[in-house]
């Protein structure tokens, strides 16, 4: 079955590299996947997207397309791309019809008087299989294309692992899949769901790409995660020990005496699980806090501070 340019359908140039490939693919793929866009056009852009993806980013079906075009399947192994160039003219010139490469619908028409089948054709040029030899397709088995979908947990999930329920399209219904996202996922990691992609006679694979929900105390950088730790003046002066509520559970923070807004203290160990090494850090960044209504106590005493302090903050 031929395709259509997968160059074209990707919107990238024929000599483009392989990451610029999954860059096009990836944007592509998500923009009209079926789960994301209800469009009515979008399932059959997504194919088109995925077909295109399964071509260009194999080497050897890229070399292959770029050899003989988008009737490469139909080629045999052995064939030499300048004969095939030449045999092509050649049909061409001869007054072929159904396009540059002398096909229609399967059926070589390249000038010879009659229609010819591919398979008796390069069976006589070429030395091939003689009709009725073997049924199977020159070309080999085809490849399914590779698939991506998002899914979107908590940072508590994130650190304690979860399960989904995947609603997978597929051409004879829809089809749910449990999934587990494992503890100590991080942004943008992907799941491989083996055989899960795209149709063909190996399926591709599915990958999850993993999206951590904002969370409104928490920020999460990899592994690491960040919050804000307020403290009173006395206690940021004086110093103090404090309890902290972390995703993993509450945690207890020395604050040194003479902390100022801004510094950054590590929990080490607290941040995102790993499974297979070192953890992250969990970094309470030190806001200092006033009270937005002082007392007359609370005033009277700052103002014996002020009164009694040569502590200048714009100068230090």
């Amino acid at each position: 079955m031929a395709v259509r340019d997968p160059y074209e359908v990707l919107g990238v140039p024929r000599d483009a590299s392989q990451e610029e490939i999954q860059r096009a693919y990836r944007k592509l793929a998500r923009a009209h996947h079926p789960d994301i866009n209800k469009d009515p056009a979008a399932e059959e852009r997504f194919k088109d997207v995925s077909e295109a993806y399964a071509v260009l980013s194999d080497p050897e079906q890229r070399r292959r397309y770029d050899a003989f075009g988008p009737d490469f399947r139909r080629v045999p192994e052995d064939v030499d791309p300048e004969t095939w160039a030449a045999r092509s003219r050649a049909g061409a010139a001869a007054g072929g019809r159904g396009g540059p490469s002398g096909y229609s619908g399967g059926v070589y028409t390249g000038g010879f008087g009659e229609d010819v089948d591919l398979e008796d054709l390069f069976g006589e040029i070429f030395g091939g299989r003689r009709r009725g030899a073997g049924r199977r397709a020159p070309w080999g088995p085809s490849q399914g294309a590779d698939q991506e979908a998002e899914v979107e947990i908590s940072l508590d999930e994130a650190y304690r692992g979860t399960k989904r329920t995947i609603a997978l399209e597929r051409p004879d219904g829809t089809r749910n899949l449990d999934v587990t996202v494992p503890a100590g996922v991080t942004e943008g990691q992907r799941i491989r769901l083996a055989g899960q992609g795209g149709a063909g006679d190996t399926a591709g694979d599915l990958y999850l790409v993993v999206r951590i929900a904002p969370h409104p105390r928490f920020r999460v950088q990899g592994r690491d995660v960040h919050t804000d730790l307020p403290l009173a003046p006395w206690e940021a002066a004086l110093g103090t020990t404090v309890a902290l509520e972390t995703p993993g559970g509450e945690g207890k923070v020395k604050v040194p005496s003479g902390t100022s807004s801004g510094r950054r203290l590590r929990l080490r160990g607290r941040g995102l699980p790993n499974p297979r090494g070192t953890p992250g850090d969990l970094y309470a960044e030190v806001r200092i806090m006033v009270p937005s209504e002082p007392s007359e106590t609370e005033r009277r005493l700052f103002e014996e501070l002020a009164a009694a302090s040569s502590f200048d903050p714009r100068r230090s």
